[in-house]
C-alpha cells in the first residue's frame, strides 16, 4: 500500500561533482586501505553516469566544476550541511581533504547561499555527519570519527535547529551517512551496530518503532544506509531482496545502481550528492542529549 505521507510531488536539488579526478590516493578510512591506485576512472564515470541519470528523473542536479589534485570532491555530501538559504561549510578533519573546503564554498557562493563557518579547531564534515530528520525540524549530527560533538551546540546555533547527537563507534561506519539515513514520511533506514547503546536508544525514542526500518551488517557493508532519497524514491548502490521488500512494503521506489568503484574510498549514492534545498522553520534551538 502506497504510503499517502510519500504520494506527492517533489522537487529535490542535489548538488553533484563529476569523477575526472577521482581516485584513491591516500589512506583516511578503512574502506581505502589496499585500493591506492587500484580504481578504473572509466568504470567510475560510467557508475557515476548511471546515478546522475537515475536522480535526474525524479529531481534536479547542478553540476560543480572538478577541480586536480581533490581527488574526493566528487562527493559532494561532505561539502556543508544546508539549511534555507544557509549553509555550514566543512571543517575537513585530515589535511588530504582540507584543500576541497575552498572550491565548496565557491560553489555554494555561486549558488546563492550565506556561507557560514565553524571554529577552525572543529572538524566538521557537513552532510556526511549532518542530516535532516524528514518528519521534523531536527538534525541528526554523527560524531565519533570525523566531525566533533562540541559542533551540535555551533550547529544548532547557526541554524536554529534542534540537534541529536549520535555516537559512531565502528571506524567503516565513520560518516553518519555511511549507516543511518532519514527517509521521506518519518522513516530512518540504519545499522544499529554503527552506534553506542546510548545513541541506539536516542534513535528508538524519538522515532516510532514502525517507522525503524533496521538494516542487517550485510546491506550495511554494500552502503545501502548511504541512500539518496527524493520522495517515494530511494537510489543505492545495492540492496537485499529482504531489505527491498521492507522499503517496498512502506511505499518506497528502490533504484539499485552499482557504484563499487566509489566504495573503494569509502562512498556511495548519498556520498556523491548534497540536496540543496532543505526548506527553514523557525523553531527555538537545542541540542538533545550532547553526552550522547
Amino acid at each position: 500500500m502506497t504510503n499517502y505521507l510519500l504520494d506527492h510531488t517533489v522537487d529535490d536539488t542535489f548538488l553533484m561533482c563529476a569523477p575526472d579526478h577521482f581516485e584513491v590516493s591516500y589512506v583516511i578510512n578503512p574502506w581505502m586501505a589496499g585500493n591506492i591506485a587500484h580504481g578504473n576512472r572509466s568504470l567510475a564515470m560510467q557508475q557515476w553516469l548511471a546515478l546522475v541519470e537515475a536522480i535526474g528523473q525524479v529531481a534536479k542536479i547542478k553540476m560543480m566544476p572538478a577541480m586536480p589534485g581533490v581527488p574526493d570532491l566528487v562527493f559532494t555530501a561532505n561539502a556543508g550541511v544546508v539549511l534555507g538559504n544557509k549553509v555550514v561549510l566543512s571543517r575537513f578533519r585530515h589535511v588530504e581533504r582540507q584543500a576541497e573546503e575552498v572550491y565548496f564554498e565557491a560553489a555554494f557562493t555561486a549558488h546563492g547561499f550565506e556561507v557560514l563557518t565553524l571554529p577552525p579547531e572543529l572538524p566538521f564534515e557537513g552532510a556526511g555527519d549532518a542530516l535532516m530528520d524528514r518528519s521534523e525540524n531536527l538534525l541528526w549530527f554523527g560524531h565519533g570519527h570525523r566531525s566533533d560533538v562540541a559542533c551540535a551546540t555551533r550547529l544548532s546555533e547557526l541554524l536554529e535547529i534542534e540537534v541529536q547527537p549520535l555516537k559512531l563507534v565502528d571506524a567503516r561506519f565513520y560518516h553518519l551517512d555511511t549507516c543511518f539515513c532519514p527517509l521521506a514520511g518519518g522513516y530512518v533506514m540504519y545499522f544499529p551496530e554503527a552506534f553506542d547503546a546510548a545513541s541506539q536508544a536516542h534513535i528508538a525514542a524519538r522515532v516510532p518503532a514502525d517507522k525503524r526500518i533496521i538494516v542487517g551488517s550485510e546491506d550495511a557493508l554494500h552502503f545501502a544506509c548511504n541512500t539518496v532519497n527524493s520522495g517515494r524514491h530511494i537510489f543505492l548502490n545495492q540492496a537485499s531482496d529482504t531489505l527491498v521488500t521492507q522499503l517496498q512494503a512502506h511505499g518506497f521506489v528502490v533504484h539499485q545502481t552499482a557504484l563499487t568503484e566509489f566504495l573503494k574510498a569509502g562512498g556511495a549514492a548519498k556520498c556523491l550528492t548534497l540536496k540543496l534545498n532543505e526548506p527553514q522553520q523557525t523553531v527555538s534551538p537545542q541540542v538533545s542529549q550532547q553526552a550522547a
